[in-house]
This record gives structure tokens, C-alpha cells and sequence, in this order.
């Protein structure tokens, strides 16, 4: 397998991704709203489980080896604290005030992809980033002050913090994992190991979902899985600090749905945000063609 794959490939897999997840997030903050963020999470979580579990079994009808286990273990376990965090922000915040404090995220990336993984960060990953930043700030700050926070703001706040955080080391994680195992395999055990975490917490949390839920918990399960299965590929196959940038395409794709869904209207802060991004995203994604030798 090729660990730095040159092509748009990878760009293109994680843009994709990216935009699964957004859908999921929509859906899944409906799905909070209605019986909390903890129970949500968690079925979704099992829902996963069951969707890819019996794929991955019928490709390999192996176990992982113990270092491999590791990897997924230590990621299931980020995840489900991760996730749980941030859709309890969600219930609380709204949905621009969550994403733009989560977009810290791919900053801190950066250089924990320098501290764990050795990766040499280059110039045009940071400006790409600080651009990418930058958009997101342009956009927020056009509909901030429209929408009002309400009483659990700083409980929010410090939740997507958190969840901001924990998302950072997912990413490296996802690094590792995706150079050690397949698609199928990553989202078998991120979403067993997070739902086994998480479990825990059932006698006491847990409350059963009404039926229309049921299948809001679906469509984020198979929404989730999907958007796995390409962001592992994509990050088997090039740098972190080359995707990461890609992440603030979220903002992009949340605003996209909102005026399909929700009928939001897109502002001029929000065009001007999005070229930012996009060419933050241009920059960190292009690479240095070798230079031919002379004949």
C-alpha cells in the first residue's frame, strides 16, 4: 500500500468523508435533541458495529495482532468520549457556535502529527491551515450575534472543547490505524470499542428511543460508517498534515445543508469564508512535483 499517494485521490476521498460526516451530524443532533446526546451516540455507535462488523469478518476472518488491537483500542476509546462530547455541545449550542470552536482541531494536529508521528510540517500545511482558520472565522463571525445562546452556553462551550481536543488525537490516530488495517477493520472496532466504552453508562443513562428516532440512528450509523470507510483510505494513503486542512470543508457542507433542509440563506460572509477555506485547502493539498533531470 502506498503511504503518500501524490494524486488528488486522497483529497478527494477525504472531501467526501467529510461531507458523510456532516450529514451524520445534522441528523444525530436531532437524534440528541431527542433522547440525549449519550444515547444517541451510543446506539449509533452499535448500529455501526452491526453494519460493518460482518463485512470485515467475511474479508479477513481474522483477529488484529495485539499491537494493531492496541491502535484500535486506544481510538475507540478516544472516540466515544470525543463524539459524546461534542453532540452534547450540539444540544446546546448552536450548530455554527459548535463547529467553529471544534475547528481548533486541525491546528493542534499539525503539530502532534510532527510530535507523534514524526511527520516534518511543511510551510504550506501551516498556511493552508491559518487560511482554513481564517474562513471559518469570516463565517461565523457573519452570524454571530443573529443566534443566541442559551443557559448551558459555557457547559457547551467547554464540551466541544474537549471534544475539539480528543479530535485532534483522532486524527493522529486515524493516521496510525489506517497504515495497520483496512477500512472495514478500522470501523469494526472504532465503532465496538466506543459502544463497549460507552456502555458503562447504560443502567444509568440510557433511555430507549420513540420510533421515528430509530430511524434518524440509522441513517447517522450508515452515514458514519460510510464516511469511515473513506476517510481510512484516504489517510493510508497521505500525510496527515496534507488532509487536515480538508477538515474545515465541514463548515462548507453544514451551511450547504442548512439551506437545503432548513432553508438558511447563504450570506456574503459565508462566500467569502468558503474561498478562504478552498484555498487553504488548494495550498496544503498541493505537492512539489520532483524536478525532472536534465538529458
Amino acid at each position: 500500500m502506498s503511504v503518500n499517494d501524490d494524486s488528488l485521490k486522497p483529497v478527494v476521498a477525504t472531501i467526501v468523508g467529510i461531507a458523510l460526516f456532516s450529514a451524520m451530524d445534522a441528523v444525530m443532533k436531532s437524534a440528541s435533541i431527542a433522547i440525549g446526546a449519550y444515547s444517541a451516540y451510543l446506539l449509533r455507535c452499535m448500529i455501526g458495529f452491526l453494519l460493518i462488523a460482518p463485512i470485515w469478518w467475511w474479508r479477513t476472518r481474522k483477529m488484529p495482532t495485539r499491537s494493531v488491537l492496541k491502535v484500535h483500542i486506544m481510538r475507540g476509546i478516544v472516540v466515544a468520549f470525543m463524539g459524546w462530547t461534542f453532540f452534547g455541545a450540539l444540544v446546546r449550542l448552536p450548530l455554527a457556535e459548535a463547529i467553529a470552536v471544534s475547528f481548533i482541531a486541525p491546528l493542534i494536529t499539525l503539530y502532534l502529527a510532527a510530535l507523534i508521528l514524526s511527520e516534518k510540517i511543511e510551510r504550506r500545511a501551516i498556511l493552508g491551515a491559518l487560511l482554513g482558520l481564517g474562513g471559518v472565522i469570516v463565517i461565523v463571525g457573519g452570524r454571530i450575534g443573529r443566534e443566541r445562546l442559551n443557559e448551558d452556553s459555557l457547559v457547551g462551550l467547554t464540551l466541544v472543547t474537549i471534544s475539539a481536543l480528543l479530535f485532534a488525537w483522532n486524527l493522529i490516530l486515524q493516521r496510525q490505524q489506517a497504515l495497520v488495517s483496512s477500512p472495514e477493520e478500522a470501523g469494526t472496532f472504532q465503532n465496538g470499542v466506543a459502544a463497549l466504552t460507552l456502555l458503562a453508562g447504560a443502567p444509568f443513562l440510557l433511555v430507549m428511543p420513540p420510533a421515528p428516532v430509530w430511524g434518524e440512528l440509522f441513517a447517522g450509523a450508515f452515514l458514519a460508517v460510510t464516511a469511515l470507510l473513506f476517510l481510512t483510505w484516504a489517510y493510508a494513503r497521505s500525510e496527515t498534515q496534507r488532509l487536515v486542512p480538508i477538515e474545515y470543508t465541514g463548515f462548507l457542507w453544514a451551511s450547504l445543508f442548512g439551506w437545503l433542509y432548513f432553508g438558511e440563506q447563504v450570506r456574503g460572509a459565508t462566500i467569502v469564508g468558503a474561498a478562504l477555506i478552498v484555498a487553504g485547502c488548494w495550498i496544503a493539498a498541493r505537492r512539489k512535483r520532483p524536478e525532472q533531470s536534465a538529458l
